[in-house]
Order: C-alpha cells, then structure tokens, then sequence
C-alpha cells in the first residue's frame, strides 16, 4: 500500500523530483575529501538500509518483513546487481568526470532490453534496436575519449554499473515483482557486508573525517533512499515510456550541478556522445508513448 494515489500531474512532479535527488551523487562524491569507494559505499549503505526499512514498516502497517521475506530469488539475484551498480557508480565519479559516468549509466534502459531478449526472450522493438544502435554510437565515443585520456576504468566502472542496472530491472521482472524497495532494501544490506568485509581485508579504517562520513550517510538518506520512495509513489501513475524521459533529468542535471558549484566541465566527446545517448533514449520513449509497447524498464 503507498502513503498515498498521486494524480498523473503529481506522479510527474514526484519522478521529476526523484531524478533531481539521484543527480546529486555526482557533486556528493565531489564534496568527500578522503574516502575510497568502499568507505563511501558503507556509510552511504548504513545510512539507506534502516531509513528504508522504517519506510517498509510504515506502509505495511509495521510488518515489513512480509514483503521482504517475498521478493524471493529474484529479489536476491536483484539486490547483488545492484551492489555492483552502486560501487561501479561510485568508482566510476571518482575516476573520470560526472558528466562522463552520468551519461553511461543512462545506457541501462538498453543493457536491460538486451538481457531481457536473451533471459526473459522478451521482444524487442524496431524502434529500440535503432535507438540501441544510436546509443552504442554514442557510448563508442565516450569511451574513446575516455581512452585517450586515460578514464578508462571510469568507462568501464560506469558500464559496469549500467549493467548492474539491468540485471536488477531483469531480475524484477522475471518473477513480476513490482515493489522495487524491499529488492532496494537488501541491496544496501548486502552493499554494508561486503564493503566491511573488503575494507577490513584490505586495512582501509571505517575512521574518516566527519565531512566524508556526514556526505556518505547523507548520500544514503536523500540520494538514493529518498529518490527511491519518491520514485516508487510516481512511477505508479506514470506510463513507463514517459518514465524513461522523464528520468533523465538525473543524468542531465548531475553534470550542472558539479559545473555550477565546482565548475567542473566536460570534453566535447563526452557531451557529443552523452547528446547522442540521450537522443536514442528520448526517441526509443517517443516511440513508446505511439505504440504503447511491453515497458523496456
């Protein structure tokens, strides 16, 4: 049950604002002084897994273990994917710029297609292998800049985490789990084991400055937890072809962000490839809006 039945207008406001919480990831990150992408993960991860767990105990009606007890294999498979997309997200920002990382995240809708033809022999449209194709093109231009100047590892983190993205969309549907919080829920469980256990393997101390881990827990609570519920509410009445357009403004508004408030630019390959993945992506969601196809994610 959600708190509330937001109305179309609403339900567009509320992805809206859900995207404009995800886009400040990018200038968190930027803000953390001394944390690898292991610490920022825990912190960030020990602050997300008990704000969604009272959000799942207030709208069950304090059982919130019912449905997290329900999201089953798929859930599992769901949570690990999404451990891999939050810490090829992080790595990703720390190691080439937001712009860059933001517009190769924006890949998942079409890693998710891809995944789901070959998993879930789902059909994929026309107009989304065009779009497919188009957004390949642009990502072989990022990804060539980013090997001219040495970003690589930002490249592939960030696919990587695009990828991880798909594996969660497939994996929810799958079983036709269409509560995407108690999957989220377990993903930051998960993200607390694994960045501990790595950060006591390899000696990084979980004692950072206070700036770091105030960043970090924010960063749990308003990016990702906060996005997710609001995202959850609206994406409820909102056709998910229209989702996917009104998603991107996380991935427009996270490269504004750290140039306005740290003046931190893009390379003209970068936004020349970005402008063309996100071309692909405002086409492919056009043309589902026309034919009101099964939802790519």
């Amino acid at each position: 049950m959600l708190f509330f039945k937001p109305t179309y207008r609403q339900g567009v406001f509320l992805v809206l604002f859900a995207g404009l919480c995800w886009s400040s990831m990018g200038l968190g990150i930027r803000f953390i002084e001394t944390a690898n992408v292991w610490q920022i993960l825990f912190y960030r991860s020990l602050a997300l897994v008990p704000f969604l767990f009272l959000v799942l105990a207030v709208r069950s009606g304090g059982r919130p273990l019912p449905s997290i007890r329900k999201v089953g294999l798929a859930g599992l498979i769901g949570a690990l994917a999404l451990v891999f997309a939050f810490t090829g997200g992080i790595f990703a920002i720390q190691a080439t710029t937001v712009a860059n990382a933001m517009f190769l995240f924006a890949a998942a809708p079409f890693l998710a297609a891809l995944l789901g033809l070959l998993i879930l022999r789902e059909r994929v449209r026309t107009a989304t292998w065009w779009a497919m194709a188009l957004a390949m093109f642009g990502i072989a231009i990022m990804v060539w800049e980013g090997i001219s100047l040495g970003r690589m590892s930002g490249n592939a983190a960030a696919l990587i985490s695009a990828l991880g993205f798909a594996v969660f969309t497939i994996a929810l549907r799958w079983r036709k789990l269409d509560d995407m919080m108690p999957t989220v829920f377990l993903a930051g469980v998960f993200a607390v084991i694994i960045s501990a256990s790595i950060c006591q393997l390899a000696g990084y101390s979980l004692l950072l400055p206070a700036r770091d881990i105030v960043i970090a827990l924010s960063l749990g609570v308003f990016q990702v937890g906060a996005g997710m519920v609001i995202y959850t509410i609206g994406s409820r009445i909102v056709p998910a072809a229209e989702l996917a357009l009104l998603s991107m403004t996380e991935v427009l508004l996270g490269p504004f962000w750290v140039w306005v408030f740290l003046g931190e630019t893009a390379g003209v390959y970068t936004l020349l490839g970005g402008a063309v993945l996100l071309a692909a992506i405002a086409a492919n969601a056009l043309s589902g809006l026309r034919h009101k196809p099964t939802p790519i994610l």
